[in-house]
């Protein structure tokens, strides 16, 4: 009977949500943008070396939202239901043994709606840039290169099991051609996990090519006032390893429409 009730507390246990811890980023200066010695560097990543934004302090989720996070929001009334496992077999939420993997297929307002709920907002470009690099200069916060031994990506090697021909394996999401657990890979400095890789990370920004030189460096960390798209960051399981460096801007529209966004989720962030 012990050992029953003892593997039945076990599995209660794994299925419980991970508590949405925070830390603080300090305040102070830092060089946003393209990396130093980085040739990957697009026009809207400024020059290399950087630019320097100064962010004030601020807390942020040490984990991407997981899908039983968000499931406990919608079951609450304050969040509504995302594109799910039925809708796309690349959407976490409703898939068998995904619960503890990071919410995607959201759009932007449904995420900024879930930070909401718990007190909470988006982080803006700046303070996810400030708190991916963790102090670090260059492409990445271990070093310039990367690959499934560090982030949830496709390093052009690692691969599974699974075959997309009868040559060739599938290499998205280190072989799994999908998104891995939160938590799967060593933190960064600051203890913040899967800031690259695993899922692509909303912002609170609208996109401008020249938001870093024109707005954030000059103490407007909130950006434009309206665009197009939306900024998302991180890169994610199913992109390369230039998307993944911490300068590189991705663009969204913030809404979905027929459109399947798999590969993007989101932390939420919070004044101190």
């Amino acid at each position: 009977m012990f050992n029953v009730i003892t593997r039945l507390g076990l599995l209660l246990l794994i299925s419980l949500p991970l508590h949405a811890e925070m830390v603080t980023v300090p305040a102070g200066e830092f060089q946003m943008g393209c990396s130093k010695n980085d040739d990957a560097c697009e026009k809207d990543e400024g020059p290399a070396g950087g630019t320097e934004v100064n962010v004030p302090a601020f807390k942020i989720d040490t984990h991407e939202v997981t899908v039983a996070e968000y499931r406990a929001c919608v079951t609450s009334g304050k969040c509504s239901n995302p594109k799910d496992h039925s809708a796309n077999q690349y959407c976490n939420y409703g898939a068998p043994g995904r619960s503890q993997h990071p919410m995607n297929c959201v759009d932007w307002d449904q995420a900024v709606a879930y930070c909401e709920s718990q007190g909470k907002r988006l982080p803006s470009e700046a303070e996810w840039e400030k708190a991916a690099r963790a102090g670090s200069n260059t492409r990445y916060p271990w070093g310039q290169q990367v690959s499934c031994e560090q982030a949830i990506l496709d390093d052009g090697k690692t691969h599974g099991t699974i075959k997309v021909s009868p040559t060739e394996f599938e290499r998205d999401g280190c072989g799994m051609d999908r998104s891995w657990r939160v938590g799967s890979r060593a933190p960064n400095a600051l203890g913040l996990y899967d800031m690259h890789g695993n899922a692509g990370e909303w912002t609170a920004n609208w996109y401008a090519g020249n938001a870093i030189s024109a707005l954030y460096a000059k103490g407007d960390l909130s950006g434009p006032v309206t665009s197009k798209q939306r900024v998302a960051r991180g890169g994610s399981w199913d992109e390369n390893r230039a998307n993944l460096r911490s300068s590189f801007r991705n663009v969204k529209p913030p809404k979905q429409g027929k459109s399947i966004y798999g590969s993007i989720g989101f932390r939420c962030a919070a004044d101190l």
